[in-house]
C-alpha cells in the first residue's frame, strides 16, 4: 500500500492544494460561500427527490412505494425551499447546527460527569461540552453572525486539512526511493 501511495504522493498533494483554495475562498467570501452550499443542496435535495419520487413510482407494485414517495416529495420540497427562500434555508440549518451542538454539549458534559468516577482530567470533556452548548447558544442568539462564523470554521478546517495533506505528500514523495519494488 505504502508503495501505491508513494507513486501517486502527487494526489495528496493536489488534495491539499484544493483544500487549501477552498478554505481560502471560504474565508475571503462567507456570504458567498453561504450561497453557494445552499445551492449545492438545493441541487441534490431536488435529484435525490426526483430519484425517489421516480424509483416509488415505477416499482409500486413490488416495494412500500407510499414512503418512498413522500421522501422524494420532502426531497423537491426541501430543494424548492433551498432555491427559493435561501435565507429562511440557510437560518433553519443553522438552528440545527445550534441544536446539536447544544444536545451534543450536554451529553458531553454528562459523561464527563460519569467519567470523574473512573479518570482524572474528564474536565476537559466538561470543558468542550460546555463549548458546545455556548457554540450553539450564540448561533441561536446571533443567527446571521452564526452562518458566517460556521463558513469561518469549514475554511478554517479546509485550510488546516489541505496544509497536512500537502506535508503528508510530500513526505511520502521522499519515501518514494526507500519502498521496495
Amino acid at each position: 500500500m505504502l508503495r501505491e501511495v508513494a507513486r501517486n504522493w502527487w494526489l495528496l498533494v493536489l488534495r491539499g492544494a484544493c483544500a487549501i483554495l477552498f478554505g481560502v475562498f471560504a474565508l475571503a467570501w462567507p456570504g458567498v460561500t453561504v450561497g453557494a452550499l445552499l445551492l449545492l443542496f438545493g441541487a441534490y435535495a431536488f435529484a435525490d427527490g426526483v430519484l425517489a419520487v421516480v424509483a416509488a413510482l415505477s416499482g409500486r407494485a413490488s416495494t412500500p412505494w407510499g414512503a418512498l414517495l413522500l421522501e422524494g416529495l420532502v426531497g423537491l420540497g426541501a430543494a424548492a425551499a433551498a432555491l427559493f427562500f435561501p435565507g429562511v434555508t440557510a437560518i433553519v440549518l443553522l438552528y440545527l447546527i445550534a441544536f446539536w451542538a447544544i444536545l451534543t454539549g450536554i451529553l458531553e458534559i454528562a459523561a464527563a460527569l460519569q467519567l470523574r468516577k473512573e479518570i482524572d482530567g474528564e474536565f476537559w470533556l466538561g470543558l468542550a461540552g460546555a463549548a458546545s452548548v455556548l457554540f450553539g447558544l450564540f448561533l441561536i442568539a446571533r443567527p446571521a453572525v452564526g452562518a458566517i462564523a460556521v463558513v469561518w470554521l469549514i475554511g478554517l478546517y479546509a485550510v488546516t486539512f489541505g496544509v497536512l495533506l500537502v506535508a503528508l505528500g510530500f513526505r511520502v514523495r521522499a519515501l518514494r526511493g526507500a519502498v521496495p519494488a
